[in-house]
């Protein structure tokens, strides 16, 4: 019996793992500015604890351009930031 809660434990996190489950981490910043044509942002933010990254202020690819249309210079939001093929880029926003 404990060999099966061992096999099906380990299955469950491998699939999870798999699956990209674990929620990602939301940062505080403010929008600078927005780079339409470059498809960029400019965020003030807060540390971000995923890349290992102190507060700053720096510019951001966003993953798809129907992000920059919610964002305006000098709004409040949370998002998540990952390195998208070598490239800090902005993938959710809230």
């Amino acid at each position: 019996m404990k060999t099966f809660i061992k096999v099906a434990s380990a299955t469950v996190l491998a699939f999870t793992l798999a699956s990209g489950v674990f929620a990602a981490e939301f940062t505080k910043g403010t929008v600078k500015k927005v780079d339409a044509r470059a498809k960029k942002v400019t965020l003030i933010h807060e540390e971000l604890k995923d890349l290992q990254m102190p507060a700053m202020t720096m510019v951001f690819r966003v993953k798809d351009d129907a992000m920059l249309e919610k964002l305006k210079e000098g709004a409040s939001i949370e998002f998540v930031a990952e390195r998208v093929e070598g490239k800090l880029t902005v993938t959710e926003i809230k």
